[in-house]
């Protein structure tokens, strides 16, 4: 899945961030209100972890705000506050479910667990474009009765672009997203795995090809955009 998490607290963001890569969700931080709504009117995402208390914006103002914009992803409120009346603001306000902090583990993924499957009645444990099938749990590539195993790298580089084929990434933003800003990862990193991806494109006799755009970066085509 796609999550957003939207936590000023960056010691929670990440621990939040690590127990949901386990499970190989896809994961975005936004630590102000104002990031949140940014991210929110961008991507398509599966869910928003959302705190209350937030800079600039509050977590309810993002949340009417977005509610009011048409976007229906469900959203898990998490506060320090715990009263019935202010878990009954959360839920007018637009939010699916409400967690006081601090929770466990096991109760942050069983109420994720929940909203996910409410969302559309089942949790879709695959991402489709063109003639290809990404298989999000066995991490499998498959196009017909062709089927490959894909590196964990590989796997979130072509789920991110799967997610949205009609965008262009940029080297600098896959090296963010899927090793880390932190990370000592370069351009030829990107390059590597942009190589294997093809062939295993070719492999499967996928129609779907991976262009690069000169300066800009990455973009998945089919035969049907030449």
């Amino acid at each position: 899945m796609y999550i957003l998490i939207v936590e000023d607290e960056n010691n929670l963001a990440n621990a939040i961030k690590e127990v949901l890569a386990e499970h190989n969700d896809q994961v975005e931080i936004a630590a102000t209100g104002k990031e949140a709504l940014q991210y929110a009117a961008t991507y398509d995402f599966d869910l928003i972890i959302l705190d209350w208390m937030l800079p600039e914006v509050s977590g309810i103002e993002v949340l009417r705000s977005i509610r009011e914009k048409g976007i229906t992803v469900p959203v898990l409120m998490l506060s320090a506050k715990g009263e019935i009346e202010d878990k009954v603001t959360g839920l007018e306000a637009g939010a699916d479910d409400y967690m006081s902090k601090p929770f466990s583990t096991r109760e942050l993924l069983a109420r994720i667990k929940a909203l996910t499957r409410r969302k559309g009645e089942v949790i879709l444990n695959e991402v489709r474009y063109a003639d290809l099938i990404l298989d999000l749990e066995k991490q499998t590539l498959a196009k017909d009765d062709r089927c490959v195993h894909l590196g964990h790298k590989e796997f979130e580089i072509l789920q991110r672009m799967m997610k949205e084929p009609q965008r262009t990434f940029s080297k600098e933003d896959l090296i963010t997203w899927i090793w880390g800003s932190d990370s000592d990862a370069i351009d030829n990193n990107v390059e590597v795995y942009i190589s294997f991806l093809r062939k295993k494109l070719k492999h499967v006799r996928s129609t779907v090809k991976i262009r690069t755009i000169r300066k800009l970066g990455y973009r998945l085509e089919t035969g049907n955009d030449q």
